[in-house]
């Protein structure tokens, strides 16, 4: 398969382009935010549990950004479709040389999947739900869910915050979305959208799609599991 198939669906929604510039930007530099040491154990705990919930399934990775998780799943899934809007995340990804019969990378939009060569029993994003602004998460979960098998398993990872690690929130949209401020190697300035939601606004958002939604908390992190709802899916 051509690696960077899908090209032509990739076309960014206004409201995602300064998320897309904010992310090619900070490529090289992505992976520093797993060096803070407050976070290791709960960093170790994911590496090995994510794996473990998604051993020997066909994976739909959305957003992978530099591959970080990409990484671990490979070591137990049977295949990993990794997608993501940059092509500069994509380039930091591929650069881990990860078995390509095993692993495949794609340019892709979230909120308009394209399953390709099929549907996959199993899908992760790391940090991506955080980043869907409130009014388009329908959007994302059709999206999502029209790539999925029918019970297919779906794990979201994503930021609590936690004040002293989290960078401060700036203001709220009146969607009720949240924003911070954030500041790159290279001196730039990015308002970037960061929600962080609770279980029961979460199992809100789901309500309708999922079956089975557990939602755990970690310190630094939460971590979200649910299967697609039976009728759902392709």
């Amino acid at each position: 398969m051509n690696p960077d198939r899908g090209d032509s669906m990739v076309a960014a929604a206004p409201d995602d382009v300064a998320m897309r510039a904010y992310y090619a930007a900070r490529a090289r530099e992505y992976e520093r935010i797993y060096d803070k040491p407050e976070r290791q154990t709960d960093l170790r705990l994911l590496e090995r549990e994510i794996p473990t919930l998604l051993s020997g399934r066909r994976v739909l990775e959305i957003a992978c950004g530099t591959g970080y998780w990409t990484q671990f799943i490979a070591t137990s899934a049977n295949y990993v479709l990794a997608t993501d809007i940059n092509a500069e995340t994509l380039r930091e990804a591929r650069a881990k040389q990860l078995d390509p019969a095993l692993v495949e990378y794609r340019l892709a939009d979230a909120y308009a999947l394209d399953p390709g060569g099929g549907r996959f029993d199993a899908a992760f994003a790391g940090f991506w739900w955080s980043h869907l602004p409130l009014q388009r998460v329908p959007q994302f979960l059709g999206s999502l869910t029209a790539c999925l098998e029918p019970g297919a398993l779906v794990l979201m990872l994503d930021n609590r915050y936690v004040p002293g690690s989290s960078t401060p929130l700036g203001r709220t949209d009146e969607q009720g979305n949240t924003y911070q401020t954030r500041h790159l190697q290279d001196g730039s300035r990015h308002e970037v959208l960061k929600n962080f939601p609770q279980a029961a606004q979460l199992r809100m958002q789901l309500d309708g799609w999922a079956d089975s939604v557990e939602f755990r908390e970690l310190e630094h992190y939460w971590l979200c599991r649910w299967t697609v709802r039976a009728g759902l899916g392709s």
